[in-house]
Order: C-alpha cells, then sequence, then structure tokens
C-alpha cells in the first residue's frame, strides 16, 4: 500500500501522523510511505530521518495526498478538501458531531474516514483518543494556571497558593480520562480540588486514590451549579464518544462565575461542554465572556507537540499496520472496536451519533464490510 504522511496545517499544529520508527515498521512491512517535507522538523524529526527510515520525501502536499491511505493527526482543513479523492483512507482523528462543513466535505468525497477518537478496544475504552486525553487534561492545568494571571485576564490567583493564603479552587467536571489528569495536575499544583461526575462507581475509584486531597461530587445541575460559580479554575472534561457534547455548564452560569475566573473547555473538540464556549487557536486562546475567561483550543495537545506525536504514534502504529497489511475490509471486520473508527465510508455516515447529530441516515458499517 501506498501511505502518504502530510504536513499539518491546522494553527500552531506541529505534531505528525508518523514518526520514523512508525515509518520504518511500515516499510519493513512492504509498504511504500511518502511524507511531506518538513513535516515533523518543528518537533525533532527531520527529513533525513524519515529517509532513513525508508521513507520517500516529497515536496508538496498534492503529491501526498495521492496516497491509498492518509495518517494524519488532526481533521483535514478547508484547504485539503479538494486534494482528497473518492476511496482514499484517511486515518486521523475527525470530531464530525459539531463539524458539519468538514463532514459534508467528506462526504461529498466519499472518502473512508476511520477516526482515531472512536475507535474501542476489547474493554470499550478509547485506544487512540487516551494518549491525547491524557496530555489535554494535564495541559489544561498548565494553561488554566497560566490565564489565571491578572497579565493574562485572569484573577491573579496562583494554583496553590502560599503560606497564610488560601489556594484556588479548582473544579473538574467529568472523571473520565481527561479529568483525572487535570484532578493529578491541580492536586500536585497545590489547589482545592472537586471532580464532578454522574458515575459513582469512578467517584469511589478516585476517592480510593486520592483520598481527601480529592473532593468527590455527583453531577447534579445543582451540584455543578454550586461548584462552578465559586470556582477559580474550572476544566471541562465531559465526553460521550463521537457525539456533540452535553452543554453541563449554563450561560446562567457563567454570569454568576467570579470576574477574572477560568473556563478550560477540553470538550471544545465536540462542541464543548459549557454553553458560552467556541473554539480558539494556539495563537488566539482566549476570550472573555461576562467577565470569565475561555480557553478553547481545538488542539491543545499540540501545544507540546513532540510528546504529544510520540504518544499518539506509539498507540496508532499497530492499527496502521493492520489496515496496510490486511486492507481496510479485513482489519476493521476482524475488530469489532477497530470497526467502531469507521465514521463515514464513501459517502454514507457509519456512525450513529454521528448521524444524529448532523441529521444523515446511518448505515451500518457491517452493510459495507
Amino acid at each position: 500500500m501506498i501511505i502518504g504522511i502530510p504536513k499539518e496545517i491546522k494553527d500552531k499544529e506541529f505534531r505528525v501522523g508518523a514518526t520514523p520508527d512508525m515509518v520504518h515498521a511500515l516499510v519493513e512491512s512492504g509498504h511504500q510511505v511518502i511524507v511531506e517535507t518538513k513535516a515533523g522538523e518543528a518537533i525533532g524529526f527531520f527529513d533525513e530521518m524519515y529517509t532513513a527510515a525508508g521513507g520517500r520525501i516529497v515536496r508538496t502536499a498534492p503529491e501526498v495526498y495521492k496516497a491509498e491511505m492518509i495518517i494524519k493527526v488532526k481533521e483535514p482543513q478547508e484547504s485539503e478538501f479538494g486534494l482528497l479523492h473518492e476511496g482514499q483512507i484517511l486515518f486521523c482523528y475527525f470530531h464530525l458531531a459539531p463539524d458539519p462543513v468538514q463532514a459534508q466535505n467528506l462526504i461529498a468525497k466519499k472518502i473512508i474516514a476511520i477516526a482515531y477518537e472512536t475507535v474501542t478496544d476489547k474493554q470499550g475504552r478509547l485506544p487512540l483518543l487516551v494518549p491525547m486525553s491524557e496530555i489535554a487534561g494535564r495541559i489544561a492545568i498548565q494553561a488554566g494556571a497560566t490565564t489565571l494571571q491578572i497579565a493574562n485576564g485572569g484573577r491573579g490567583v496562583l494554583l496553590g497558593g502560599v503560606p497564610g493564603v488560601a489556594p484556588a479552587s479548582v473544579v473538574v467536571i467529568g472523571a473520565g480520562v481527561v479529568g483525572t489528569q487535570a484532578a493529578r495536575m491541580a492536586i500536585g499544583l497545590g489547589a482545592d480540588v472537586t471532580i464532578l461526575d454522574n458515575n459513582l462507581t469512578r467517584l469511589r475509584e478516585l476517592d480510593a486514590l486520592y483520598g481527601p486531597r480529592l473532593k468527590t461530587l455527583f453531577a447534579s445541575p445543582g451540584n455543578i451549579e454550586k461548584s462552578v460559580i465559586h470556582a477559580d479554575l474550572v476544566v471541562g472534561a465531559v465526553l460521550v464518544p463521537g457525539k456533540l457534547a452535553p452543554r453541563l455548564i449554563t450561560r446562567k452560569m457563567v454570569s454568576k462565575m467570579l470576574k477574572g475566573s477560568v473556563i478550560v473547555d477540553v470538550a471544545i473538540d465536540q462542541g464543548g461542554c459549557c454553553e458560552t464556549a467556541q473554539p480558539t487557536t494556539h495563537s488566539h486562546p482566549t476570550y472573555v465572556v461576562d467577565g470569565v475567561v475561555h480557553y478553547c483550543v481545538t488542539n491543545m495537545p499540540g501545544a507540546c507537540a513532540r510528546t504529544a506525536t510520540i504518544a499518539l504514534t506509539n498507540a496508532t502504529m499497530t492499527y496502521a499496520l493492520k489496515l496496510a497489511n490486511k486492507g481496510y475490509k479485513i482489519a476493521l471486520k476482524e475488530d469489532r472496536g477497530f470497526m467502531e473508527g469507521l465514521n463515514l465510508y464513501k459517502g454514507h455516515v457509519t456512525n450513529p451519533f454521528v448521524a444524529q447529530d448532523l441529521g444523515y441516515v446511518y448505515v451500518a458499517p457491517e452493510k459495507f464490510l
């Protein structure tokens, strides 16, 4: 199979879909790998390293997009839609539910979209989303702590406080991977941390793990409101795989929050769990609503692009090899969890949540495999 690795063009996105090690593995399995020049240069993966791994460097994106399968990180941008061709396999993050324009273009192009974010394993976990969720959860606290500084529009509160001064109040909504990592980082910095979720089993696990250092609350509307309006930093970490995130933080709640407090909505990739959330970029990461600073960057792990690339490709390499070695039909048919990653198939929507949220007819992927 001919596999293309393009340079990411989303704002300040320096991750790359394959490391030289991953390219080497694909070439050793008998495949041709085309890598766009300087695709990984910003994070220390130079063209010579890809060449040494057996890849072929090309100068332009159109050359890369001639490949049968494209492995990248983020969803195709508007300027890339015209480079796609019918029947092409695209293996990356898509987050289609909140992005009708992207969905419409990919459906029209009749591409085969296999989304990292909806692939599951035998335990029902999200193996290709977990690495980025771990990073995003940790970055959420770093970004929130920085945004809280008064020079950046925040209240001027230090997360851990100092002797004689109370620490900041950090509220995390959602106790999955992102929320757990955010809570861990905030606890480590000495903040007063509360985490909310509607899964009591998960709250019991976190209570056993962290004890009195972490307050746990059931995520009822009342508990969310009481927690949010007194918080210095709120982290939105809610996820329903493939589906639009539920809007748990309302505009009314935001209007009651402390002036200069911060919301970091990690759920923004799926539309955001805060009613006032709008996508932002690393170049312009924040905006203010009712005196509350919102940080809603849609590719947060890109801030730590080298770490994120290595973590991501550690997870995606095995799946990429399955697609290349067996062909997508056999690879997906043999692994039900991998099949759940198939969001679009040659003009059809094959993920039920994407179909529901965007108003398309759902077609079960088994029909095509």
